[in-house]
């Protein structure tokens, strides 16, 4: 994976493409008719409407979560080529690439390639993963230009959705087909990423469905690894699907859309060769990525003030990595929403997952048994009351789930937002949120070393599940405040506090004989259990400064401090310290866009991440900057320059020893978008 093979078709593309933006083909295309916040004042930002917080549409600031919207304008201006770095611009988000195709990704802390108490989910369907928990963020593959918002809760969101909303939600939300019209096409190359692309259609059939097919593609490059080596990293994806949005009639519309992917991805990691071996041993592995998903969404409207929608949604994958795990998932949620009055508005709803698994395993890990299958049933009810009218709203509600392993959990809250004026609000939240077990909780067999007694006895060091794990539970407080200051300045502040019990631990528990895989051997295991608490606070501020008509600055900063510790008669000596060590203090972003003449912007950004105590990882600045220039209204090419001040760094070292750490690189890249 050294070269894209298709790097002199780009060639050729690109220069085909600037032959036909020469040729003066400057009509207006409704995939370049977008709303350039930029230009809006800050009064309208804060009025953007997002729908995460409560599963109905709310004016940001009336929202009483710390949240944060990623526009359409923000994906264009970052020159991000992927979702975990559109993230880092996020106030309270660790967004750390342990190598070319993993990463670790957290809300407020407790980082980790499993940062398993972020949900993640793409237009509401969740792709948080039963098996490890957490997000396989190389096949989170979305093509951004069809990316309306993407919206981010820090903080928990278990009251309406649920089990696994710990420490934040992510919800990645596409446009619509009716505003994909049209042809588009997207090109690039790079020093990293030897070639990318998009090639997408939409049209209308009928007169009553819109719709859109498209085809993405990318190959990225291996990353040297700590020895100054071919780190082994590189990998591609190639995705195909389409949606369609369907006005079934005055008060009925249907939502269709799916995707398939296949691609192949190097896998650094350490691999324990035999029962009498000392320790894992690195070895350069492949693994074939293969998946996808349909979902189908039905609104329906009663009258003004009441409205339903339905989901399903069947997702499969199957990665032949170690493990060797293959799943399929479906889900079926149904949500109503209603105004009782002048003073309440109510949304309730239920839902059910089931999921399957199949996994072969190896020597190192594996799942026992190989085969599982697991649900979820919950309910959810909340109810947003307006106590002082215009003023001030308070809203409760609580979800019930029951889950294979740990059975009920409640998941209630209480927020409460005040409006002293149009221009300034401040809102308070307590809820509380659990991790549930996934199946390596459960069912995980993982060797990680052996040894050899002196009277021959082989020994091995094994990691087993614990079939009684419980949930991980979090009650957390939050507060925070909004104001603009004048039309050029607005503030976001947030601040938390995170109280956290029955986290798991690694224990040491009674050792026994196997007489296989041979030579028969003594197991010394520990197992998962629940014995660390813990606390974390922090504070999150954000700026966005008008500078001028033509310039803004967007800044954040970040501060956190986490205290984990063991509970007694708990014989852990590493989970908590790791934990305790795994996240940085401290995080600060500047962001800079510039309209400059003849329709040229230039962006720049720096993005600064303290270091990683535990693990030894230095502190590092990130810099990113980028020139577009729209030669025509359907035609825009731009350059980006990415981590610009070192030739490689260090950002994560993986705990777990699931993969091995490289050295993220400089890079560079061209790309073209045409529409037409």
């Amino acid at each position: 994976m050294k070269q894209f093979r298709g790097r002199s078709g780009c060639c050729v593309l690109l220069a085909l493409l600037a032959q036909q933006a020469a040729q003066g083909q400057s009509a207006q295309n409704p995939l370049t008719q977008h709303l350039d916040l930029t230009q809006e004042s800050l009064e309208d930002l804060m009025n953007v409407e997002v729908t995460s917080v409560s599963k109905k549409e709310q004016k940001l600031s009336r929202t009483a979560s710390a949240v944060f919207v990623i526009t359409q304008e923000d994906i264009r201006q970052s020159g991000a080529t992927n979702i975990p770095d559109l993230l880092r611009m996020v106030p309270g988000m660790d967004v750390a690439q342990i190598n070319g195709n993993t990463w670790a990704i957290s809300a407020r802390g407790l980082n980790g390639q499993f940062a398993n108490e972020l949900l993640v989910m793409i237009d509401g369907r969740n792709v948080y993963s039963p098996t490890s928990g957490g997000v396989f963020w190389d096949t989170l593959d979305v093509t951004l230009e069809n990316i309306e918002r993407i919206e981010i809760i820090r903080g928990p969101g278990a009251t309406v959705w649920g089990g696994n909303a710990v420490n934040g939600v992510v919800n990645i939300i596409r446009k619509k087909a009716g505003d994909t019209q049209g042809m588009l096409v997207v090109a690039g190359a790079g020093n990293m990423e030897p070639g990318f692309g998009t090639v997408q259609y939409g049209a209308r059939a009928g007169g009553h469905t819109d719709y859109r097919i498209y085809s993405k593609y990318f190959s990225i490059d291996e990353m040297n690894d700590r020895q100054a080596e071919g780190g082994g990293d590189g990998w591609h994806l190639l995705r195909v699907g389409f949606r369609s949005d369907t006005t079934v009639s005055e008060k009925d519309s249907l939502i269709l859309q799916g995707s398939i992917y296949a691609g192949r991805e190097g896998d650094p990691v350490p691999i324990l060769p035999s029962i009498a071996s000392p320790g894992p041993v690195n070895q350069q592995l492949f693994a074939n990525l293969s998946g996808g998903s349909l979902q189908s969404i039905w609104n329906h409207t009663y009258t003004e003030r009441s409205d339903s929608t339905l989901s399903a949604s069947y997702d499969g994958y199957e990665r032949s990595d170690r493990l060797g795990d293959k799943r399929k998932t479906f889900n079926l949620d149904f949500e109503h929403h209603f105004q009782q009055g002048r003073r309440q508005d109510f949304v309730w709803g239920l839902g059910y997952r089931w999921t399957a698994e199949n996994s072969h395993g190896s020597l190192d890990v594996s799942l026992i048994p190989p085969n599982q299958s697991t649900s979820v049933v919950s309910g959810f009810l909340q109810d947003e009351i307006a106590a002082i009218p215009d003023r001030l709203y308070v809203t409760v509600g609580t979800k019930v789930e029951r889950n294979t392993y740990s059975g009920f959990a409640a998941l209630p809250s209480v927020r409460a937002v005040y409006e002293f004026s149009s221009r300034r609000m401040a809102w308070a939240a307590i809820s509380r949120a659990v991790r549930t077990p996934s199946e390596a909780d459960v069912s995980l067999r993982l060797n990680v070393a052996g040894f050899t007694e002196p009277d021959g006895t082989h020994v091995l060091i094994s990691v087993l599940g614990n079939p009684h794990v419980e949930d991980e539970r979090v009650t957390a407080y939050e507060a925070g405040y909004r104001t603009e200051m004048g039309q050029r300045l607005s503030i976001d502040l947030a601040a938390y506090y995170n109280r956290y019990d029955h986290q798991n631990s690694s224990e040491p528990a009674t050792p026994f004989f196997e007489l296989t895989p041979l030579p028969p051997h003594l197991v010394l295991p520990t197992i998962g259990q629940n014995r660390i608490d813990g606390e974390t606070h922090g504070l999150e501020i954000t700026a966005k400064w008008k500078v001028a008509r033509r310039w803004t600055l967007n800044a954040s900063y970040d501060f956190e401090r986490i205290h984990m510790h063991r509970e007694p008669p708990s014989q852990d000596t590493e989970t908590a310290p790791d934990t305790n060590g795994s996240d940085p203090h401290v995080h600060a972003r500047m962001r800079s866009h510039v309209d400059l003449p003849h329709r040229v912007g230039w962006d720049a950004a720096a993005y600064f991440t303290d270091r990683l105590l535990a693990q030894g990882v230095p502190s590092y600045t990130r810099v990113d900057t980028g020139l577009s220039w729209r030669w025509t209204e359907r035609l825009t090419l731009s350059v980006v320059g990415q981590d610009l001040l070192r030739a490689q760094h260090l950002e994560f070292l993986d705990s777990s020893g699931a993969t091995n750490s490289t050295l993220i690189r400089r890079s560079c890249y061209g790309k073209v978008i045409w529409h037409f």
